[in-house]
């Protein structure tokens, strides 16, 4: 593992091959966790609990990774202390598919994971959430122009538009500024993502860079039946065809000790792209805007195995508490920022009423091993 704040575009920076021969992803571990215990995967917990880390925004939804819709629970039987609806009242879905983002849920926290995806409890928008969203946004767009027209003030002309497109489609995050007659917070906001946008230039050249792919869904099923989706922010290919997978955060880089938890997402990503591809990609990026990093990771296959094992004990360990109805909560500093404390018994809140009958999940409607036309 490498961290740099040169990044890799030298190597990589070539020009694009057809999307369909774009790979994607990339993983490795430094260390085994066993399998008995899914819930401490990763490391998360000191690393997440600094609040100018960037927060995952629940909205950004994967295709397809709710298995419940709203109001309709996953059940088994309630836990103790715990209400239980009656039989019909709703119906339970042992889930067969997880994204990045959900796995880290259930291994940061059971019962985090229930409300999101079970109960699938409101939450509240937050700024660094919502701005995380909106630069990747404008990196996004910017590929869209010529390679010479890249500029960095090109790209902070870019940010009042996406954010009137943000609040077109997600009209809850202008609550955010619903305090602020005189617009001054909003400005200092839009203010921050400017920046943050700025800072990615002395990372990265994007007068260099020909992406194969921007946010880039992809999905694969594997041998057991379990689904793997997600979301990929940047796909590179040099012209050599080895492939570098890009994730842009907006909080800052994580210690050390952390790197491992940091990389959880992308070694998702490489071991979804390998199943699909048969190709492990040659790199993967995390660009830290908010410190100015580039922590950099080359996966083997070796790694995506024993990432391939750690999903699916994780999955065995939902798919136990979807049928059991013990959701226990996991204490960490996190719990200060989450929004479902009032129904969090170690908050003194009680859950959801949890019903009894359990069904097999849906089996999924498209083809598998989606990523762009083959």
């Amino acid at each position: 593992m490498e961290t740099s704040t040169e990044g890799a575009a030298a190597d990589l920076s070539g020009g694009v091959v057809d999307a369909g021969q774009a790979a994607s992803g990339g993983d490795a571990t430094a260390r085994e966790r066993t399998a008995a215990a899914p819930t401490d995967a990763v490391a998360t917990d000191a690393a997440a609990a600094a609040p100018d880390r960037e927060v995952v925004d629940p909205g950004r939804a994967v295709p397809g990774e709710v298995t419940a819709a709203p109001g309709q629970a996953v059940a088994g039987q309630a836990a103790p202390g715990q209400a239980v609806a009656g039989p019909g009242d709703a119906v339970a879905v042992v889930p067969g598919s997880l994204s990045p983002s959900r796995a880290g849920d259930f291994m940061q926290c059971p019962l985090l994971y229930r409300f999101r995806v079970i109960d699938r409890l409101p939450e509240k928008p937050s700024e660094a959430a919502t701005r995380g969203t909106l630069v990747h946004a404008v990196l996004e767009r910017l590929f869209d122009a010529p390679a010479a027209e890249r500029t960095a003030s090109r790209a902070r002309a870019l940010v009042p538009g996406q954010w009137e497109r943000l609040r077109e489609s997600r009209p809850e995050v202008v609550e955010l500024f619903a305090d602020d007659p005189e617009g001054e917070r909003l400005a200092r906001w839009l203010g921050e993502a400017e920046r943050l946008v700025e800072r990615w230039f002395s990372l990265e050249d994007p007068t260099r860079l020909e992406p194969a792919e921007r946010e880039l869904f992809v999905e694969a099923e594997l041998e057991s039946g379990l689904r793997l989706r997600g979301i990929i922010d940047r796909v590179d290919v040099a012209p050599t065809g080895e492939v570098r997978i890009v994730d842009y955060k907006t909080g800052k880089a994580p210690r050390p000790e952390y790197a491992e938890g940091a990389l959880f997402q992308m070694k998702f990503y490489a071991l979804v792209v390998w199943r699909l591809k048969r190709v492990v990609p040659r790199r993967l990026q995390l660009v830290y805007l908010g410190s100015g990093d580039v922590l950099t990771y080359d996966p083997v296959v070796a790694d995506l195995e024993r990432v391939e094992r750690k999903l699916l004990a994780l999955w065995e360990a939902i798919r136990l508490a979807t049928e059991t109805g013990d959701w226990r909560p996991r204490p960490t500093k996190l719990c200060g920022w989450c929004d479902h404390q009032a129904h969090c018994p170690e908050f003194g809140g009680t859950p959801p009423p949890y019903p009894l009958p359990v069904r097999a999940a849906e089996s999924g409607g498209g083809a598998q091993g989606r990523m762009g036309p083959d």
